[in-house]
């Protein structure tokens, strides 16, 4: 269903933080039109839709049945995904679906046959691979010139698990938690630096928090199926910040307030489940989590990404990459570079007007969802998993 001219006319369901925070990338892209919004918040629908001259529709199924949406950017709950991506493959809409993108592997193999009868594109994202730093480092990688990966590393501390929070987040088998929230992107990120073929995965999850009854965070061993070995290790338990590893700078690109500490833990405080809830449901712009993720004046830092290969080691700067290399240390401007939310809708844009086939295709995020169950099964079993729905990255991202 490509097209060979035009904009993709973009509807986006679900106004929430990710909806939210897509809306503006996507009325500045080019290639893309917001031409529809849907959201049970009808106050809200309804001003963003006068402020982007879209219409508002008060239902999902009637925002992929408008005659003027090419493509859907679903960014409503996980429960929904599934019954979301068949209504739109059914309309023969294009989807970009929000991770994580089911429950569990065959809900995911669902939406892409769905999407593969319908011959329609499946996206998976926001992902964390649509970064600058971690394109860059992809395709540092890819070329020889630091030689062959030796070891990957992901390592991020927040304060995800005290950010307002609905009871279905604190569900695993609703893929709550933060090993599928959250795991999810660093799964993204290793997979996207050492080719996507995961073979094996030994794990452990903490549940240190009882009245937070979910996966706080993990320490996940990696093996790819070349032998290389990654580490993916998550914290969202609001103590130590990524930040003091990140040049002070967080998930956005913002520089964080030195003085503030455990910001989310007392903001949280003194809310029963019913008002923590409420506080989520409400207008989104009120939220920490969107707060987190506004575009700041540097490099997006999803905790520390250490690449080490045999003629080099690899992590983001404030601005761009450091490499370490035998006998000096240099830094790669990466300022102009297309931020993750813009490469997202390139990417869906070349799908839709150029046929080029996405990256970050259903197989992707399903091969994503695969790894972060792994860990956690990993941890319930105490043995290690072995991966069989895992992907490589396609030829075009694999060619130096």
């Amino acid at each position: 269903m490509a097209r060979s001219t035009g904009h993709v006319r973009l509807g986006i369901a679900g106004l929430g933080v990710a909806g939210s925070v897509m809306l503006p990338y996507a009325a500045a892209h080019p290639r893309v039109r917001v031409t529809a919004v849907a959201d049970p918040r009808e106050e809200l629908a309804a001003r963003v839709s006068r402020e982007h001259a879209a219409t508002a529709y008060p239902t999902v199924a009637a925002l992929c049945s408008a005659d003027d949406v090419d493509a859907v950017y679903l960014a409503t709950p996980t429960g929904l995904h599934t019954e979301h991506v068949l209504a739109a493959a059914e309309a023969g809409k294009h989807v970009v679906v929000e991770k994580p993108m089911a429950f569990d592997l065959e809900q995911a193999d669902g939406m892409i046959l769905a999407a593969d009868r319908a011959g329609t594109v499946l996206m998976v994202g926001h992902s964390q691979s649509y970064e600058a730093p971690v394109r860059r480092m992809g395709e540092m990688i890819r070329s020889g010139d630091i030689g062959e990966p030796v070891m990957l590393h992901s390592w991020y501390y927040t304060d995800w698990l005290y950010r307002p929070r609905t009871p279905d987040e604190f569900q695993t088998e609703l893929a709550g938690g933060v090993t599928y929230r959250q795991g999810a992107h660093q799964i993204d990120i290793l997979r996207y630096l050492g080719g996507g073929l995961l073979d094996r995965v030994c794990a452990r999850t903490s549940r240190a928090d009882p009245a937070r009854p979910t996966e706080g965070g993990h320490v996940a061993y990696l093996e790819f199926a070349d032998g290389t070995p990654a580490t993916a290790v998550y914290s969202g338990y609001d103590h130590f910040p990524s930040s003091e590893l990140t040049f002070g700078i967080d998930e956005g690109g913002n520089r964080v307030d030195a003085e503030a500490y455990a910001t989310a833990r007392t903001r949280l405080a003194g809310l029963d489940a019913e008002a923590e809830a409420a506080l989520k449901s409400k207008d989104p712009t009120a939220l920490r989590q969107l707060q987190i993720l506004a575009q700041g004046q540097h490099q997006p830092f999803f905790g520390l990404t250490l690449v080490s290969c045999t003629e080099a080691d690899l992590r983001v700067s404030p601005d761009g990459l450091l490499v370490y290399g035998h006998r000096r240390r240099w830094e790669v401007n990466l300022a102009g570079e297309p931020v993750g939310r813009q490469a997202l809708l390139d990417e869906l844009a070349g799908a839709v007007l150029d046929g080029r086939r996405p990256l970050h295709d259903g197989r992707w995020g399903k091969a994503n969802l695969e790894a972060c169950a792994a860990i956690i099964e990993s941890s319930a079993r105490r043995q290690e998993i072995r991966l069989c729905h895992q992907v490589p990255l396609p030829a075009r991202e694999a060619a130096p």
